[in-house]
């Protein structure tokens, strides 16, 4: 079974706005058996939309829209799929209410004819109601095909993907079942990767596929599989991954959740051990921690971070000593101890992680050259720290730093 997503919207042509539509869309198709086939933006023009939705249902199956359902003239989405269906607008009384509802409890201004007009759907179309917006999604079908229509507010779109195509799409067709299992390698570029485990890819039974998806200083393994017999697919995929953990095992460092997030094993293992974590940053200015906060429950093993970025900041708030920058330099293993070990202290935790580091362009308080990041991590028996030089380019010296630092910190967590 195959869909497209097409998503409608100059801002997205322009880089006013990202995409997060299509990943969030693909990935729960996916989960569902339904692979993507392709995924298409288009202007809020006419006959540009006509030709993506004549394209599309030559190809596949489910055709996904999202976007251009708004009030204002710009929004020509409705009408457009109206005029592809050879249909008319009729006026739905089920969304006007739901329009004069949130009307009535949220919003503070006169109920215009504009925002009446959104509870107008082409008469073909089956009304998906959006309980968190004005504009309706709607389920048209058509020679086996569905062309279903979402509103582009990614929190609406979301929620009508969930409460109401999925449980359409599962009723209206048997799907496969598809199987992901993603194993996170640090340590090992790609190619160094690939000579290492090809004896094994080559045996891989042709219903099984492997992927490799580098990132800066980690390589993402992901094995895919696709049938009717799931049982049989889950057995399989886990006597590969048993057979292929013997050649990585130095490097493996656990499997990837459905958010893409190493943080969420460091998060796993924290809980595991009861214990707590804390970070001193300064080059990667808060970057560890947001990924670490980003996901509900954080409080339970994440006790805090500062960032220190500014060298007097690491004196007055973090309490490192003037002496020792004086000595060593603000980027030093000296000055990356002392701030694993204080901030271990302030925050009462079992483990911190610090960084400092020079992302450049230019050199600031330190003479170290650009690229040049140290990274420590305290316990309460002790502390460490590394020397890495992570080239130029400043949003690759941070990225690696962060990633550095997961490697480093789920080592040390592993050690227990």
């Amino acid at each position: 079974m195959l869909a497209e997503i097409i998503t409608i919207g100059d801002e997205l042509l322009i880089g006013q706005v990202v995409d997060t539509n299509s990943a969030f869309i693909a990935k729960e198709l996916n989960k569902m058996g339904v692979s993507v086939y392709q995924i298409t933006s288009v202007q809020d023009d006419k006959n540009h939309i006509l030709t993506a939705f004549k394209e599309a249902e030559s190809r596949v199956e489910i055709i996904i829209i999202t976007g251009g359902l708004g009030p204002t003239k710009d929004d020509i989405t409705k009408k457009t799929i109206a005029e592809y269906f050879n249909d008319t607008l009729v006026l739905n009384q089920s969304v006007l209410e739901n329009i004069e509802n949130i009307w009535k409890l949220y919003v503070r201004q006169t109920l215009l004819q504009v925002n009446k007009d959104q509870a107008l759907v082409p008469s073909k179309a089956k009304v998906l109601m959006n309980l968190n917006g004005t504009a309706p999604g709607m389920w048209i079908e058509k020679d086996n095909k569905v062309f279903i229509s979402l509103p582009g507010v990614p929190f609406e779109m979301k929620a009508l993907i969930q409460n109401e195509v999925l449980p359409r799409l599962t009723k209206k067709y048997h799907l496969p079942f598809i199987l992901h299992k993603t194993l996170l390698v640090y340590g090992l570029g790609e190619s160094t990767l690939a000579a290492k485990i090809e004896s094994w890819e080559d045996a891989l039974p042709s219903f099984i596929k492997l992927a490799y998806l580098p990132d800066l200083g980690k390589v993402r393994l992901r094995l895919s599989a696709k049938g009717f017999d799931k049982e049989k697919i889950k057995t399989e995929v886990q006597v590969q991954i048993d057979n292929l953990l013997p050649l990585i095992k130095d490097n493996f460092f656990g499997y990837e959740d459905e958010e893409g997030a190493v943080e969420s094993i460091i998060a796993n293992e924290l809980t595991k051990l009861g214990q707590t974590l804390a970070v001193a940053e300064s080059c990667t200015g808060g970057k560890i921690a947001e990924r670490f906060t980003i996901h509900a429950g954080a409080s339970n093993y994440f006790k805090g971070s500062i960032v220190s970025y500014a060298t007097d900041s690491k004196i007055n708030v973090l309490g490192i000593p003037k002496d020792v920058i004086d000595s060593h330099s603000v980027v030093s293993s000296q000055v990356a101890e002392a701030m694993a070990k204080r901030v271990l202290e302030l925050f009462d935790s079992d483990f911190s992680v610090a960084t400092t580091g020079n992302a450049g362009p230019t050199k600031g308080d330190s003479d170290a050259e650009v690229g040049t990041v140290f990274i420590a991590i305290a316990t309460k028996n002790g502390v460490y720290s590394e020397k890495f030089m992570f080239g130029n380019g400043r949003s690759k010296v941070i990225n690696k730093a962060v990633n550095k630092a997961f490697e480093m910190l789920l080592k040390e967590i592993f050690k227990n």
